[in-house]
């Protein structure tokens, strides 16, 4: 990727060198451009962060922490955080009284927990692809070790003026990241096509933890059908086994309610002929008495002025 011809003022051209490969067997040179960390919402890593921008699409943490040994020594870079893979939201397989009462459930103890933990995670299908790509242009933010490592790396990527300086992109991974190509694909495929005892175990766990937070979600709405709210009164239930109402939900039915009774109302007005003419006299009738109000004030105005005697 060729280089900007205007680089921004927050961002520090970071030049790397790309090996070549047998599929293409030409060096090349990609940039990456790094500034300190400024999300829209603050945290608490922010001054030791660094958001890296075009990140190459066969990024793993092993490079960045290759990378970034290469640049400023080992020991000054501790994680990497990519932004395809916030995105990317696992879906949810609870159930959908559950969700609706996640928000009234009591903390666990620590040991139940991590029960959960493990049982949610070995619910989880595998994964097909032993290693991820990211899209082109895709973003990252890195965390080092503290905010003296941070000022290291800036000033390091300013030193870098010629090709022969740039660090080499993959230099010192090894077999520390799954390999790409054939395998990749090879693997790919075989991940694909899991043993039968293999899901059927996988399924076994997921229905457990499913009818587990069932059952949980049952007994929760059981006991908030007798449980007073913050206001001192008990939350009407629908009935059955459905969760009760909740607040957004009663909220919304009776402002659909007011809504329609001042629908109704609207339309019944000026409906019958008789309404029409009293609605006239009554406009007549508050017409005439602001006339007669008018005309007491311009009175009594002419009266305090008195009679007016020109000068001779």
């Amino acid at each position: 990727m060729s280089e900007a011809t205007t680089a921004s003022e927050d961002f520090s051209v970071f030049p790397i060198s790309i090996p070549p490969l047998p599929s293409f067997p030409v060096k090349a040179t990609h940039y990456l451009y790094l500034r300190r960390n400024s999300p829209r919402i603050p945290t608490p890593d922010d001054s030791r962060s660094l958001f890296v921008a075009n990140i190459p699409c066969d990024s793993t943490e092993v490079h960045f922490r290759a990378l970034f040994a290469s640049l400023v020594g080992p020991g000054r870079f501790e994680s990497i955080t990519f932004e395809h893979d916030k995105k990317t939201a696992k879906p949810s397989h609870e159930p959908a009284q559950a969700i609706r009462l996640a928000a009234h459930k009591k903390r666990k103890r620590g040991d139940d927990e991590s029960q959960n933990a493990r049982d949610e995670a070995a619910a989880e299908l595998p994964s097909t692809w032993t290693r991820q790509l990211y899209p082109s242009g895709s973003s990252a933010v890195a965390v080092l070790a503290d905010e003296k490592s941070v000022e290291l790396v800036l000033k390091a990527v300013k030193k870098l003026r010629k090709p022969k300086d740039y660090p080499v992109w993959g230099e010192g991974v090894n077999d520390k990241a799954p390999p790409l190509g054939s395998q990749w694909l090879k693997a790919h495929n075989k991940l694909s096509y899991p043993g039968n005892d293999e899901v059927q175990a996988i399924m076994d766990v997921y229905f457990t933890v499913f009818n587990r937070k069932e059952k949980e979600a049952q007994q929760l709405a059981k006991r908030l059908r007798n449980e007073p709210d913050e206001d001192g009164f008990v939350t009407v239930t629908r009935g059955g086994r459905a969760a009760p109402a909740r607040r957004d939900e009663a909220e919304e039915a009776k402002q659909k309610m007011l809504e329609k009774q001042a629908k109704k109302k609207d339309e019944m007005t000026d409906f019958y002929r008789f309404q029409m003419r009293e609605k006239r006299k009554a406009e007549q009738a508050e017409m005439l008495k602001r006339f007669e109000e008018d005309k007491r004030r311009v009175r009594a105005m002419k009266e305090k002025r008195g009679k007016f005697r020109p000068e001779t």
